[in-house]
């Protein structure tokens, strides 16, 4: 099948944007492999650091005639999604160990968990991490001790974060390595319902912790279609994965088969083999091009993924040396069809997803109908068709069947010729209160366009407060601002989710406007996030009143305050609220000063990088 023309222009387009910064970057990252920090150019003493505790692979360190492995490991045991990497490095030194290779830990990075933060202050640090993140990345890696990278890591900043700082080393062959979904516990729609009965005062503390507690009931990555496993989507259609490897659960044979695979990969794509140099050296930096990032954002369209990718995406892009930007992903969203079908956008989670065909299946069906890149450098074999493949044990034997021919079932996953929708439930809103991401999948049609009185608020804790007194009850528009990368941090407002749904459900049309972000697991309530400018640096959400008339609009891609043009221009700016401190947002505050609005990625350290 051709490619879509819409894809292939958006891509064009992109290229011919990014031509002067790409090739920027292409041409360091060549220089990096031939005259950067690596093993050959340390020095006796630098070397014997780096191989002094490395018990029987010290002396093939030493040697320099075999790959070593670089691992980066975003491992706690406090975080579900990430406690199974505990005993991944030593099962990954095996491994390696089998095809003559070595591996280390090069670093260690942080990993927060948003679901343990939403509605905290904390939240405050969440975005910023993502920073953190890179920069440990680049610290781990930085000590030139490697010839290639595997990346263990799954969540919301975390992923994003390894890759910007890997692709600041970008000569390196790097695979992601994941760990797999929690089993499926309680139903997500049953854990939504408790919690608004909760928000009305219907249930108690002990009936919502018994809800979460069995939703959120053991190790893995939590089963709701948020960014989490929105960002094992993005690794699958960047062909950074090992086929099919997203969504196996942690703990069993399969899934460390997988593990061994990566490892296995890795040792044949380094730039030399056996001494020589290797025609299948596949650095990082090549396989992130254009038209990688352009089969992320298809797939994010076609899944119904998170819009925290919408931030994400374009800093990612820019660490490689592209430039992505809303005007793309909102011309991608009307030729890409939504294809799949999970919580929150539908019933069943991402397990349920991957039992009906998951990945495998979608890539299939979105290579078929033209819609994604098939020709990219994928780490596993000539094109991302290979990825459209599932990956079973026979035996003892880690093998991989083609794609199912179809849906295992049709409540998760449809054809391309038979979406859910026609097209991608990713929209655009613009107008004169800034640029702002909707996300319509999981949003009645009958609400995808609300005009309504504002009610202005500069913390969340205020918007709950007023739905607990019941000044809420009415038809709203709820402005929550000065909630952007420079003013907090931009954190996710997932915690407003339960009273808007419940103002919804009584009956009111209510919208959320803000220039913060919500969950990848918000759903019903039409929110128009990012607003961009944010307030904080004269944005126009600073000039909204209470009572103001606001229209958001999906369908035609509005967003704006409906006020006499004259006065609205008159209007000054509302002052942002003082910086708060404790959790230690203090310590952020240098982030904050330097970061990028959020069309641009909300990251303090690109543009200071000259990226």
């Amino acid at each position: 099948m051709s490619l879509h023309p819409t894809l292939a222009t958006v891509t064009d387009r992109i290229v011919a944007r990014s031509k002067d910064s790409r090739q920027r970057y292409l041409d360091l990252i060549d220089r990096q492999r031939d005259e950067g920090v690596h093993r050959p150019t340390l020095s006796c003493g630098n070397l014997a650091h780096g191989f002094a505790a490395s018990g029987d692979d010290k002396a093939m360190i030493r040697s320099g005639k075999a790959m070593n492995i670089g691992i980066v490991t975003a491992y706690n045991d406090m975080l579900s999604a990430h406690q199974p990497y505990g005993r991944y490095p030593e099962q990954i030194k095996i491994f390696a160990r089998e095809r003559g290779a070595t591996a280390q830990v090069a670093g260690g990075v942080p990993a927060m968990c948003d679901g343990v933060t939403q509605g905290q202050d904390s939240m405050e640090l969440s975005l910023f991490s993502r920073d953190v993140i890179a920069m440990s990345t680049a610290v781990g890696l930085s000590h030139g001790m490697f010839e290639g990278a595997l990346l263990l890591g799954i969540c919301d900043k975390i992923v994003p974060g390894l890759l910007i700082g890997t692709l600041r080393f970008g000569h390196l062959p790097t695979i992601l390595v994941p760990a797999g979904p929690m089993p499926s516990g309680l139903a997500n729609k049953e854990k939504i319902r408790v919690r608004q009965l909760y928000a009305e005062g219907k249930v108690g503390e002990k009936e919502l912790m018994d809800a979460e507690s069995a939703s959120y009931h053991g190790a893995g990555t939590c089963t709701f279609y948020g960014t989490a496993n929105s960002n094992q989507m993005m690794m699958e259609m960047m062909g950074l994965h090992m086929p099919g490897s997203s969504f196996v659960n942690p703990g069993n044979k399969l899934r460390q088969e997988l593990t061994r695979a990566a490892v296995h990969r890795m040792t044949e794509i380094g730039w030399a083999k056996d001494g020589q140099p290797n025609s299948d050296y596949r650095p990082l930096g090549h396989c992130i091009d254009e038209k990688a990032i352009v089969n992320a954002v298809v797939g994010l369209l076609a899944t119904g993924g998170s819009t925290n990718h919408v931030i994400h995406l374009p800093a990612i892009a820019r660490a490689a040396g592209i430039i992505l930007d809303w005007d793309d992903m909102d011309e991608l969203s009307d030729i890409v069809p939504l294809i799949a079908s999970v919580y929150p956008n539908g019933a069943g989670d991402i397990n349920y997803f991957h039992a009906a065909g998951g990945m495998p299946y979608v890539i299939r069906e979105l290579l078929d109908a033209g819609l994604a890149h098939g020709d990219i450098r994928t780490v596993y074999g000539a094109s991302l068709a290979e990825g459209a493949q599932e990956p079973v044990m026979d035996g003892e034997e880690l093998v991989w069947h083609p794609a199912a021919k179809e849906s295992r079932d049709d409540t998760l996953l449809k054809p391309a010729s038979d979406p859910f929708r026609k097209d991608g439930g990713l929209a655009l809103l613009q107008g004169n209160l800034g640029r702002a991401t909707m996300k319509v999948s999981a949003v009645d049609p009958e609400r995808h366009t609300i005009e309504a009185p504002a009610r202005v608020f500069t913390d969340q804790h205020s918007v709950a407060e007023a739905f607990k007194a019941g000044e809420l009850d009415r038809d709203v528009v709820v402005v929550l601002r000065f909630q952007g990368p420079a003013a907090n941090g931009m954190p996710e407002l997932h915690k407003l989710t339960s009273p808007l749904g419940v103002i919804q459900d009584r009956g009111y049309k209510v919208a959320l406007v803000t220039d913060g972000r919500m969950s990848g697991a918000s759903g019903k309530v039409p929110s128009a996030i990012h607003v961009s400018p944010e307030a904080f640096h004269g944005g126009p959400l600073g000039k909204l009143h209470d009572g103001d008339i606001v229209r958001v609009c999906a369908t035609t891609g509005t967003l704006e305050a409906l006020v006499d043009a004259a006065e609205w221009a008159a209007r000054e700016q509302a002052p942002p609220p003082p910086q708060e401190w404790g959790t230690g947002r203090e310590l952020f505050a240098m982030l904050r000063h330097h970061s990028d609005p959020a069309e641009k990625g909300g990251s303090a350290m690109l543009a200071e990088a000259g990226l």
